[in-house]
C-alpha cells in the first residue's frame, strides 16, 4: 500500500477509535493504533464542528438556549459514544476509591460504576451544558468550540507519546510509545486551532495546556503513566476547561 493509503487507514482507525461515525473499512492495511494518534485532532475538527453547529442551529430556530445546549452536547455525546466522560468515570472511580496503583487499575477496569463516576459525570456534564448554553447563538462562537475540541485531542497524543503506559495491555498500552515524529505531526495538523486562538483566544489555549500538564502530573503520580482512560478523561477535562474561559469572553458580552 502507498504511503496515502497507510494514512487513510491511520485516520480511519482513529475515527473508529475515538468516535461512532462511519468511517468506512480499513480493506487492506491495518495500522497499529499507536501509528494513529496524529490523526486525532482531525476528529477534533469534525466533532467540534458537530457540537457548534448544532448549538447554533437550534438556537436560531428558537429553542431555549438550555435546551439547545443539551441537544448540541448530546449529538456530541452520539459522535463519540461517549468514550472520553466513560474515560472520567473510571478514573473518578479509580483515583477516588483505590488505596494503590493495582487497585486502582483494578477498579478503572471494573465495567460498573461508583460513586466518584457517577458525581464526576453529573458535574461535567451539568458545567457542559450550562456554559455552552451562555454562549450566543452566533457563527464567531464554531471557531472557539473547535479550538477546544482540536487542542484537547492533540493533549491525548502527547500522553501518549511522553507518559509511559500504566498498564500491559489495553489501549493505552497498545497507543504508547515515545514518537515524537506522531507528537509532531499532530501538532502540525492541530497548528490551525492554534493559530486562531493566538489572535484573541489565547486564553483558551493556556487554560487547556494547563489543565492538560496538572492531569499529566495527576495520572504520573496516581498510576504511574497514562491509560486510555486517562486520555478520554484528560481530553474531556481539558475541552471543558476550554469552555470556562470561551463562557468567560462571550457571555459577558
Amino acid at each position: 500500500m502507498n504511503w496515502i493509503g497507510i494514512r487513510l487507514a491511520e485516520l480511519q482507525l482513529a475515527f473508529m477509535l475515538l468516535t461512532r461515525l462511519p468511517a468506512g473499512k480499513i480493506l487492506s492495511h491495518l495500522p497499529e493504533l499507536a501509528d494513529a494518534r496524529w490523526a486525532f485532532p482531525i476528529v477534533g475538527y469534525i466533532v467540534g464542528g458537530i457540537i457548534a453547529a448544532s448549538y447554533v442551529i437550534l438556537s436560531l430556530l428558537l429553542l431555549p438556549s438550555f435546551a439547545a445546549a443539551i441537544l448540541a452536547i448530546t449529538a456530541g455525546l452520539f459522535s463519540t459514544g461517549a468514550i472520553h466522560e466513560d474515560g472520567l468515570a473510571d478514573c473518578a472511580d479509580g483515583f477516588g476509591g483505590g488505596q494503590n496503583r493495582e487497585k486502582k487499575l483494578a477498579i478503572m477496569r471494573d465495567s460498573a460504576i461508583g460513586s466518584y463516576g457517577t458525581l464526576s459525570l453529573i458535574i461535567i456534564m451539568g458545567l457542559r451544558i450550562l456554559l455552552l448554553s451562555m454562549l450566543p447563538a452566533k457563527l464567531e462562537i464554531i471557531a472557539p468550540i473547535i479550538i477546544c475540541a482540536v487542542i484537547s485531542r492533540y493533549a491525548m497524543v502527547g500522553y501518549l507519546c511522553l507518559l509511559p503506559a500504566a498498564r500491559q495491555d489495553g489501549l493505552g498500552n497498545q497507543a504508547s510509545g515515545n514518537n515524537i515524529s506522531a507528537l509532531l505531526l499532530a501538532g502540525l495538523i492541530a497548528l490551525p486551532a492554534f493559530v486562531m486562538g493566538a489572535f484573541g483566544l489565547i486564553y483558551i489555549i493556556i487554560a487547556i495546556v494547563f489543565v492538560a500538564l496538572i492531569w499529566g502530573v495527576i495520572a504520573k503520580y496516581q498510576l504511574g503513566g497514562q491509560t486510555g482512560d486517562v486520555c478520554g478523561a484528560g481530553q474531556i477535562i481539558c475541552e471543558t476547561a476550554g469552555w470556562l474561559i470561551i463562557a468567560t469572553i462571550y457571555g459577558s458580552l
